[in-house]
């Protein structure tokens, strides 16, 4: 008995037009009838579709907020924003956040904890760069206070130090050049002056003969001159 021929792909098989057996049991569909009907369904041709019920307010806002918070951490502050910008309205935004921080899907302590940890193990940031970032977050002062508290002064002078150690390794320039990057380093990652000027000179007197003699040379009075030159770079 002859073999149905195979089709253009290999081991798929079609029937010639028109040959399919009259004992088959199968409809006989034409390469022709074939792409008509796929022509109807790409013009949505068929039985309509159900209907969806239209979206309240409230329903919106909450895929808004759980969308952005698949990404990553909100504060409540953030999303309030996003809802606005969205179109939703301050009532429905107050209702949907309120329930969201009684249920803990949001929660503004437990973001500012998390920040302060994450950034200064990953960035280095001082107390002062992160307040900086949690209020530009909308992170209330009490809360990002208490978070900030996490990070003592001998934690952020150990954090400094390694910095400044790293790049000492491949510092190039006269020690007066060297010291000036790095006290502007770790004032941009929000170290105090004081805190600074310290820990670089303390890093460079390790370093050799050279840097150690400027480093014992730099006194208070350079800190205000030293402070505004690297503002204005």
């Amino acid at each position: 008995m002859a073999q149905p021929p195979l089709g253009p792909d290999e081991g798929e098989f079609e029937w010639p037009e028109g040959a399919v057996p009259a004992d088959s049991g199968l409809p006989r569909v034409t390469r022709a009838s074939a792409l008509e009907a796929d022509d109807d369904r790409a013009a949505g041709a068929g039985p309509p579709a159900p209907e969806r019920e239209p979206r309240d307010e409230a329903e919106r806002a909450r895929e808004i907020c759980l969308s952005l918070l698949a990404v990553r951490p909100r504060t409540r502050a953030e999303l309030a924003t996003a809802l606005a910008r969205r179109g939703i309205s301050p009532e429905v935004a107050v209702r949907v956040l309120e329930r969201y921080d009684e249920v803990g899907i949001i929660d503004d302590a437990a973001f500012a904890h998390a920040w302060v940890s994450s950034r200064h193990h990953s960035r280095g940031l001082a107390r002062r760069a992160l307040a900086s970032e949690l209020r530009q977050r909308g992170v209330d002062a009490d809360t990002a206070g208490a978070a900030l508290d996490d990070l003592d002064p001998d934690t952020e002078a150990a954090t400094a130090r390694a910095l400044v150690d790293r790049k000492l390794r491949v510092a190039r320039g006269a020690p007066e050049a060297v010291f000036r990057r790095l006290v502007g380093m770790l004032a941009r990652k929000g170290y105090g002056p004081g805190l600074a000027i310290r820990v670089v000179k303390d890093a460079m007197a390790a370093q050799s003969a050279e840097a150690a003699e400027f480093a014992d040379g730099v006194d208070a009075d350079a800190l205000a001159d030293l402070e505004s030159g690297d503002r204005a770079e």
